[in-house]
């Protein structure tokens, strides 16, 4: 939903999803919880030197317009607004892609790159070996290769120590991993383990509950040590590490990449073997990360490519 203010009246637009509209056609809808959010809202337009005082500060701001409102959660409420009862937080935590080593993204194509069938894999690591250059991911196989995506959560400030142990308020135990069912499936990070989604909407987007306990592998204590590599500058929070396996429907058949995907424009290259622009198609997709806790969204790119 949105709130459509620009003269006066305040308007509340909203809208059900496909899932409030049946329980509401079954007579048992009922609101019990709601989120607000900003997504829309950039604060850098706030302007302190402001020629005219003070009261024009955030007048930019204010006359931001509005989204319009729409059901796709994929699209909406990345930014979901908090309240802390804590008035003594001077930083609020992150997640950020740790991209290193076995962890970083393609570069050419600023995503991580799955390839999700055999031919695919082979045209890139041969039929002999299973190593790929770092920012592919073995979507066939996930439990072959040592790449995979991790997200590092934690106070990205230099101001704080390293050593200094997040406040727990601020500590995410547990999160939302959201992808697109008809790509594929969230798997351990040493792709061994295929995770169940607790829900797949409307929209195909499945989502999947991960925990410190739950014996997956798939999140973890981040490491409060000086010298350990984090994408996070200050106090570590968790990390969330995974691989993806792609589905059967992407490994056998073109049609979600003619339909939803496009030519390639560059040719891939991993070691030395390497797949023509023309060979291949592909499709652009994310993967969510969001903190049960704070809500704080990191959508994380992939490429989902198949050799044609």
């Amino acid at each position: 939903m949105g709130f459509l203010d620009n003269s006066g009246d305040i308007i509340l637009d909203a809208v059900l999803t496909d899932l409030g509209r049946k329980r509401l056609a079954e007579g048992n809808f009922n609101i019990t919880k709601f989120a607000l959010g900003d997504d829309e809202i950039d604060y850098g337009l706030y302007d302190k030197d402001h020629p005219s005082g003070s009261a024009y500060y955030d007048l930019q701001i204010l006359q931001t317009p509005v989204l319009e409102a729409f059901t796709n959660n994929m699209s909406s409420m990345k930014s979901r607004l908090l309240s802390y009862t804590s008035n003594d937080l001077l930083y609020l935590p992150v997640v950020k892609i740790y991209s290193d080593g076995n962890t970083q993204l393609h570069s050419a194509s600023n995503s991580y790159v799955v390839l999700v069938d055999q031919g695919t894999q082979e045209a890139l690591a041969g039929t002999t070996t299973n190593n790929l250059d770092p920012g592919f991911l073995n979507g066939f196989q996930p439990n072959v290769g040592t790449n995979f995506i991790r997200a590092d959560q934690g106070l990205d400030t230099t101001e704080v120590a390293v050593e200094t142990i997040i406040n727990p308020v601020l500590l995410e135990t547990q999160y939302f991993i959201q992808l697109d069912n008809r790509f594929g499936v969230v798997v351990s990070p040493q792709g061994n383990q295929a995770l169940k989604p607790v829900a797949i909407d409307d929209d195909n987007i499945a989502t999947y509950i991960v925990t410190t306990d739950d014996n997956t592998g798939v999140l973890s204590r981040g490491s409060e040590a000086t010298n350990a590599a984090s994408a996070i500058a200050g106090p570590r929070g968790s990390t969330v590490s995974l691989k993806l396996k792609s589905s059967l429907e992407l490994q056998t058949s073109t049609f979600l990449f003619n339909q939803l995907g496009s030519a390639g424009s560059a040719a891939l290259t991993s070691g030395t073997e390497s797949l023509a622009a023309t060979a291949y198609r592909f499709i652009d997709s994310v993967v969510r990360i969001s903190g049960v806790s704070t809500g704080y969204t990191l959508d994380i790119p992939i490429r989902l490519v198949k050799k044609m």
